[in-house]
């Protein structure tokens, strides 16, 4: 735990989709020295691409762990490999989206505590438009929030969505009731970091943790053949221009508020970096 001049603070980073074998190698590498470099308390990562861009598997899981990822989730990718099963039922701390039937192997929200002892509880659902016939997310979170023990003030809550609008909704429905709400999925990290006005920390997306040389992370020439000819083809693992996203929020541990959300964005070798600058007004 941190101490700002406003009380003290956890800091915790939220990482965008991991995509395949070179976002896992970006995490390895660059994780550790954040958890120390950032003052880092907690590590929440979207893993549901991590195996070959598809799906997690035991192993990838404890790698992650041993990186310093203390809780993952799978998305909308949650039933794609009979691995991703294995790990649902052996680790609490691998989340799938909270709206799929009560039948289905694993759970959607879990807390999870700092060094310090501070509790954090995160919580995935998986958007309606253009995505699975789920039960609707807002009320899902709101059963949620229902169960929720009084002594845990912070929580964060994962939209996995296509639809920045649904994206968008779901802030507004939970704004001031949760810690922040943060978009998964779409592979983009988006540049509307922001308070709502209840005081809840947004973003529509954290992005991809993968080869931003691609197609949300997948060889560019295949998915063209796709879209041109209409016709399948392997839609394989990029492997170029590999980036860390997502987002650093620090937060009160006493009042769950949110003090800061800060876009991150680490390029593995720092040779072809995105333009962040942003025009603020214009000169009279």
């Amino acid at each position: 735990m941190n101490m700002h001049a406003d009380g003290p603070e956890i800091r915790i980073l939220l990482i965008g989709d991991i995509v395949g074998k070179v976002g896992r190698e970006i995490v390895k590498e660059m994780l550790p020295g954040m958890r120390e470099s950032l003052g880092l308390d907690l590590v929440i990562a979207n893993a549901e691409n991590s195996a070959a861009g598809s799906g997690i598997t035991p192993k990838i899981f404890s790698e992650l762990q041993s990186a310093g990822v203390d809780l993952m989730t799978l998305g909308d990718h949650a039933w794609k490999r009979k691995d991703n099963l294995e790990v649902l039922k052996n680790e609490p701390l691998c989340l799938r989206p909270h709206n799929y039937p009560d039948e289905a192997v694993g759970k959607g929200w879990g807390v999870v505590a700092t060094a310090d002892g501070i509790q954090v509880a995160h919580a995935i659902v998986l958007g309606r438009v253009f995505m699975d016939a789920v039960d609707c997310p807002l009320r899902c979170v709101d059963s949620i929030l229902a169960e929720l023990p009084d002594d845990v003030k912070i929580c964060i809550v994962e939209y996995h969505a296509e639809a920045t609008s649904e994206k968008q909704a779901a802030g507004w429905y939970l704004d001031g009731r949760v810690t922040a709400v943060v978009g998964t999925h779409t592979h983009v990290l988006t540049a509307d970091a922001r308070f709502l006005t209840q005081g809840t920390a947004y973003i529509s997306d954290l992005g991809m943790t993968g080869p931003y040389d691609s197609v949300i992370g997948r060889e560019a020439k295949p998915v063209l053949h796709k879209f041109l000819t209409s016709m399948h083809a392997p839609f394989t693992v990029a492997e170029e221009n590999v980036h860390l996203c997502g987002v650093l929020l620090s937060v009160n541990p006493e009042t769950g508020k949110a003090s800061s959300i800060r876009p991150v964005d680490i390029s593995r070798d720092g040779t072809v970096p995105f333009a962040h600058d942003v025009i603020q007004g214009t000169e009279s």
